[in-house]
């Protein structure tokens, strides 16, 4: 027998109903929200790269007088804090999960980890016998470019449309800025991959929440 409260639903309708409602409890639970994923990095890059754009822009001239290491500084603090945003979100979120779906997040955490660790490794061969503007533009086309190869590679393995089509359109900005050369490049990635990205976290969110509607 049934206690009151848990008897099975009287007809079909009713069983349908009960199960989308549970099917959007639990894609609320183990989804994170959107924007926890996306708009920190777009923050980090807006204001990072815009800080390079400003202190080093095309020419000789700053226009605005910063110290040297301030742009730097400040990107890497700012994408540090954007990762740990993700990180805690994805461990809420996730940590539910087991299986393949695990599987594939810890093999992807591994491909952005170790990837950028060997890229990073050989750019710092090169870029010292280079130009200080030119080794600036190599370092964070190859960065942006790495970032943009990854998306995509998410979105294929989870069939995510927004992250696959924020992918291309950070690699067609990063192409768009490396052939307008140093210092463009800085303000094409803070424009428009750094806003790209609020406005896919925006999307996202809004799909979200019509997937999480009963």
């Amino acid at each position: 027998m049934y206690p009151d409260d848990d008897l099975p639903p009287a007809d079909a309708a009713a069983a349908l109903r009960l199960i989308e409602a549970q099917r959007s409890a639990t894609a609320r639970r183990i989804d994170p929200d959107a924007r926890l994923l996306y708009w920190p990095w777009g923050v980090a890059w807006l204001v990072g790269f815009g800080l390079f754009f400003l202190r080093f822009p095309p020419g000789e001239e700053q226009l605005l007088r910063l110290p040297g290491w301030l742009p730097l500084t400040v990107l890497f603090a700012l994408l540090l804090a954007a990762a740990a945003v993700q990180a805690v979100a994805s461990a809420r979120a996730y940590g539910q999960l087991s299986g393949d779906s695990a599987r594939r997040g810890r093999w992807y955490g591994c491909a952005w980890g170790l990837g950028s660790v060997s890229v990073y490794a050989g750019l710092g061969r090169i870029t010292e016998h280079l130009p200080h503007d030119l080794a600036g533009l190599l370092w964070s086309a190859t960065a942006v470019g790495l970032t943009a190869a990854l998306h995509m590679a998410g979105g294929a393995i989870w069939l995510d449309r927004d992250l696959f089509r924020l992918g291309v359109w950070i690699s067609v900005i990063n192409l768009a800025g490396a052939f307008a050369g140093p210092g463009w490049h800085a303000l094409v990635v803070s424009v428009a991959g750094g806003g790209g990205i609020l406005v896919a976290g925006a999307l996202a969110r809004r799909r979200q929440r019509q997937r999480q509607q009963p």
